[in-house]
């Protein structure tokens, strides 16, 4: 029990900033002191754990597909049609909005959050007793087909991109949502995606696989020189949705020496593919164990989806991941081994890919 409490989180994947940018009015309460909703603040980050961790910068649809997503969900199966397109300019102005708030992030908490570029900086920020931030754009609506723009994304601290998110882009397909459905779904990569690979390994821009489809993904193996990474996805063998990973693509990470980061969304954790909450920790540790004995304990960790998903009650929000970590020492993982898949795989895929 107390050494769970003592065990740091490193976290593949959050939403608070999209939660923000819809409300911004209301920022201070949501970030600093806490306003009793969402998932994620200082407050419950240091509560839980919560060391470092990926903040998303997402364009939303004009028309958001959460109204329709949450009442499809409920009632598997189910098939949410792909948004359309998202045109370059105005998703360069949400973009710049999210990298802002992030920044006056860092800049309200007094030192207690950082905005962090390299390994070294989350280690030092942990050292002095502060939350590392890795600004990661999901979904690369932002960026130019040339890519110039992701050389001035890449010079204001973005280290983590994904192509996509659920719906075409410049550069790839997204996954429809969909259960059951595998991530067969579409074409490939485009020919401004393979640029995009590129310049990412130039740059050593990490590449979230989350959300792309299988061709898509098959392609980024084949171009990439950097390890292989899904920030927030389960295994598809658990629950058969289209957004979680085939026995193959997890053979592909492993290959690559990548990570997993296990997604906390009930839809993909749960075997029936519902948004149902109520479900205890079973579902969370069979994705586990098929995650651990496909690509080892050294290559999976968590991609809550915090601020972004509907969580099982038992963890209900950030301050809960210490019930989390409780579970996964009852059911017969080691400490050490929870150690790795809280914390040090992800230093280690950041290291592989950023470099020293």
């Amino acid at each position: 029990m107390e050494a769970s409490r003592m065990i740091p989180v490193f976290d593949g994947h959050n939403d608070i900033l999209f939660r923000i940018l819809q409300a911004p009015e209301n920022r201070e309460a949501i970030w600093l002191t806490g306003e009793g909703k969402g998932h994620l603040d200082l407050p419950r980050m240091a509560a839980g754990g919560f060391w470092a961790g990926f903040f998303a910068i997402y364009m939303p649809s004009p028309h958001d597909p959460d109204a329709d997503m949450d009442v499809l969900m409920d009632n598997p199966p189910y098939q949410v049609p792909l948004p359309a397109p998202l045109a370059l300019a105005p998703s360069q102005a949400i973009a710049a909005e999210l990298a802002s708030q992030f920044l006056w992030m860092e800049r309200s908490s007094g030192g207690r959050f950082r905005h962090v570029r390299t390994v070294a900086e989350i280690e030092a920020a942990k050292a002095a007793g502060a939350i590392s931030g890795i600004m990661h754009m999901e979904g690369a609506e932002a960026i130019d087909p040339a890519c110039d723009a992701l050389y001035l994304w890449h010079a204001a601290g973005l280290r983590s991109l994904g192509p996509v998110w659920s719906r075409p882009t410049a550069f790839g397909h997204g996954v429809p949502f969909a259960f059951p459905s595998t991530p067969d779904t579409g074409p490939g990569l485009t020919d401004a995606g393979k640029r995009l690979v590129r310049v990412c390994n130039e740059l050593r821009v990490m590449i979230d696989l989350s959300h792309l489809n299988l061709k898509g993904f098959e392609d980024v193996a084949k171009l990439s020189d950097a390890p292989l990474v899904a920030t927030h996805s389960n295994a598809h063998a658990v629950t058969p949705s289209s957004r979680n990973l085939t026995d193959r693509q997890l053979d592909m990470i492993r290959e690559s020496k990548g990570m997993v980061g296990l997604n906390f969304a009930t839809v993909f954790l749960r075997p029936d593919g519902r948004r149902d909450p109520e479900m205890g920790w079973e579902a969370m540790l069979r994705h586990l164990d098929h995650l651990i004995g496909r690509l080892g304990e050294d290559h999976v960790g968590f991609g809550s989806d915090f601020d972004g998903a509907t969580v099982p009650d038992g963890v209900v929000d950030v301050a809960g991941l210490p019930r989390l970590i409780e579970a996964m020492l009852a059911h017969g993982y080691g400490e050490a081994m929870v150690r790795k898949l809280a914390w040090d795989n992800w230093l280690g895929v950041l290291r592989r890919t950023w470099g020293a």
